[in-house]
């Protein structure tokens, strides 16, 4: 019932309804109750067209399975088509769902190979990138195909701003349903796998600050901060 009620309120937001509280004062103290009434009207409500921030409840809940009979729905089918549109407006390789508000086990990745010019190369080798077409997978599960660990440098565009060394498993396979509910098999190694790692986490309620080195986590800009006197702003938004 609670994942009828989940997609029920997806598809409604999806239509463009709002919804306002309209308890009585019956149900909670009179206090709060006439707070409410002259709370400014919440317009923006998931899917966003941003990321959801650190702090925010969505991002430490275990996401739901999407119900079989919804996988193909025009509903789900318009979350992912959000989640890859913040994905690409972001400039981003990895998304899940939580991250746009909605607490579906869903993701979607994608490393295009324009990054390799962006990247110095003794990098790019060193954290065995490659490309990666846009995937997505509905329900995935993911399976440690290598066990050996590499660290590296890991941010998040929930955790914007920061970074931190984080150890992963250099091989996995992601099995679930692509994004029109047809099964799919993904093996995975070097960086995508980190990907594909870092995204399930958040379906499980996790971030990679609750596997990171704590003495590597670091302001990305902090060099510019001290350069500017301290006047540098990190975005939320683009």
């Amino acid at each position: 019932m609670l994942l009828r009620r989940q997609i029920k309120l997806c598809q409604s937001i999806l239509e463009g309804r709002r919804y306002l509280a309209t308890s009585s004062p019956n149900s909670q103290s009179f206090r709060k109750w006439y707070q409410q009434l002259w709370t400014t009207e919440r317009t923006n409500l998931p899917p966003y067209n941003h990321f959801t921030q650190i702090g925010d409840p969505v991002l430490r809940q275990q996401a739901a399975l999407v119900p079989r009979e919804h996988i193909d729905s025009p509903e789900v089918e318009d979350i992912v088509e959000q989640m890859v549109r913040v994905l690409r407006k972001y400039n981003c390789v990895g998304i899940a769902a939580p991250q746009i508000g909605v607490s579906l086990r869903i993701i979607a990745m994608e490393f295009k190979e324009g990054i390799r010019k962006e990247v110095p190369e003794f990098t790019y080798q060193a954290r065995q990138m490659s490309a990666l077409p846009l995937t997505v997978f509905i329900n995935p599960v993911l399976t440690v195909t290598n066990y050996s660990k590499l660290k590296h440098p890991e941010g998040c565009m929930s955790v914007r701003g920061f970074s931190a060394e984080v150890e992963r498993y250099e091989g996995v396979k992601l099995t679930g349903a692509d994004g029109k509910g047809i099964p799919n098999e993904l093996e995975l190694s070097g960086w995508n796998a980190r990907i594909a790692q870092h995204e399930m986490d958040h379906l499980d309620g996790k971030l990679y600050t609750d596997h990171m080195d704590r003495s590597t986590f670091a302001c990305t800009c902090w060099e510019t901060v001290n350069t500017k006197s301290g006047r540098v702003e990190i975005p939320f938004y683009k």
